[in-house]
């Protein structure tokens, strides 16, 4: 029988209590799901790696260099699950940068992100509007990240569009759609308390900062300003175990159409 390893590929968080309920509860769901495989963790972003090392000593590799680990101990397959929310900017690089060891095993397939099909928007639209009860005036907006450097930031405008009619918005902190843009849809519409959420992998760095703080720049206080009445709620989307399964399922597709080349 083949050796095979797991790769779970994430930006990563130096928020410790979040990285422990999203990015590891998610790589133990795909443990769990896949016994016969060993699991492997990389974050990209090195300024998270470096502020890791320094304020905890904890040493976690890039993608690269978990693959050299991964190669050096033997194993002949190695599929990788990136935990992306879109196919935008920083899952074509781990795609770049990875694609040429596929040499180096039998078997070796990426994962597909979180929003990819249109089976997958419809399930995490469906998720999302489950999530909580709301009264008419009440609303939940979901703040993702966003991107302007790829065709893959029209990925939130269509969610958003899906969530129409829901009393759920979505938006973004560095593209479109963006704040404005859903205070005008919520005052339109009625709305006079919001819950805001992270429509992000962790609550890290901008749902405590950029969503959830007092900052005057902040959603919650440009919110405050607009005359809403708000309630930060910090929780990744990686907590739900819907978007863990979520994951488990593309891996899962992703390792089909290998075994079946």
């Amino acid at each position: 029988m083949s050796k095979t390893a797991i790769l779970v590929i994430s930006f990563g968080t130096t928020y410790p209590e979040t990285r422990k309920k999203t990015i590891k509860a998610t790589e133990e769901a795909i443990a769990n799901k896949f016994p016969d495989a060993d699991v492997f963790e990389a974050f990209t972003s090195n300024v998270v790696l470096k502020r890791i090392e320094k304020n905890e000593g904890i040493q976690i590799d890039t993608p690269s260099e978990a693959i050299e680990k991964i190669r050096s101990l033997g194993y002949q397959q190695l599929f990788v699950q990136s935990l992306h929310i879109i196919p935008g900017h920083e899952y074509h690089l781990v795609v770049k940068s990875l694609s040429p060891y596929a040499k180096d095993f039998e078997k070796f397939v990426i994962g597909k992100p979180l929003l990819t099909s249109l089976v997958d928007y419809r399930d995490v639209k469906n998720y999302l509007v489950g999530m909580n009860d709301l009264a008419d005036d009440e609303a939940v907006l979901f703040m993702g990240h966003g991107t302007a450097t790829d065709i893959a930031f029209t990925a939130y405008g269509c969610l958003d569009h899906m969530l129409m009619g829901t009393r759920n918005y979505l938006g973004t902190v560095e593209s479109w759609p963006d704040l404005k843009m859903e205070m005008a849809r919520m005052k339109s519409d009625g709305i006079k308390k919001v819950h805001l959420f992270p429509f992000m992998l962790v609550a890290g760095n901008h749902a405590n900062k950029d969503m959830a703080s007092d900052d005057k720049n902040s959603w919650n206080s440009q919110l405050q300003k607009a005359g809403f009445e708000t309630t930060p709620h910090l929780v990744g989307l990686g907590e739900s175990e819907f978007i863990q399964n979520q994951f488990v399922k593309h891996l899962r597709v992703a390792i089909r159409s290998a075994v079946n080349e």
